[in-house]
């Protein structure tokens, strides 16, 4: 059974950084692709990251380019989600879902969910 869990949220100031981890078991990194989501109150999903493992392909949303980094460790089965000069539209739960990365009219998304994780909180306060 495909399961993730998210973990590492908190609550930090504007400028603060956190580093959230995802946990995946029951299946081999390759077999699907893993991707960051987010959700604030009131808003529609936002795809955050995603990492397509074969083709060695990372993506991010434009609004966490240059500010968050995805990396992920195939000997644990962790997904890492680096996030540095948080802002208070960073606020949201934090989800990591397998899937598949596809480009589709040359941006990367991902798509076919397999599993999705529990969220975590993160918190930018002002």
């Amino acid at each position: 059974e495909v399961q993730l869990q998210a973990s590492g949220g908190g609550s930090v100031q504007a400028g603060g950084s956190l580093r959230l981890s995802c946990a995946a078991s029951g299946f081999t990194f390759g077999d699907y692709d893993v991707g960051w989501f987010r959700q604030a109150p009131g808003r529609a999903r936002e795809g955050v990251s995603g990492i397509h493992f074969r083709d060695k392909l990372l993506y991010y949303a434009d609004s966490v380019k240059d500010r968050f980094i995805m990396t992920s460790d195939k000997v644990k089965n962790m997904v890492y989600l680096q996030m540095i000069n948080l802002k208070p539209d960073d606020t949201a739960v934090y989800y990591c879902a397998a899937g598949t990365v596809k480009l589709i009219n040359g941006t990367a998304h991902m798509t076919d969910f397999v599993s999705w994780g529990s969220g975590t909180q993160v918190t930018v306060s002002s």
